[in-house]
């Protein structure tokens, strides 16, 4: 991972669009079936998410706490969320203005 929020944010923003991607379109290219394998992927699918967005976010911050850059690791998290937060902020103007 970087130092650099824009590219952390970014990455998340990939990774979030390339799995609801899959999502939207998935379900037209594989059968309907009754099966318990759909939750169960799932279920992986979100255990998954959380442990990249967590690495996405907190291993870069994690390894400068515990190397003693207590303030600079609050700070890169800090302005990852707000990166991140001004993409989310994006997509839903997008949404809303392409609705009008």
């Amino acid at each position: 991972m970087t130092k650099n929020p824009f590219i952390n944010a970014l990455l998340a923003a990939l990774y979030i669009s390339l799995i609801a991607t899959f999502l939207f379109y998935g379900p037209e290219k594989l059968e309907q079936a009754e099966t318990p394998l759909i939750p169960i992927a799932m279920l992986s699918l979100f255990v998954f998410s959380a442990a990249v967005m967590g690495f996405l976010f907190f291993y870069q911050p994690v390894q400068m706490y515990l190397d003693g850059a207590k303030k600079e690791a609050a700070a890169l998290f800090i302005s990852e969320l707000g990166v991140f937060g001004a993409i989310t902020v994006i997509f839903i103007a997008i949404l809303f203005f392409a609705s009008v």
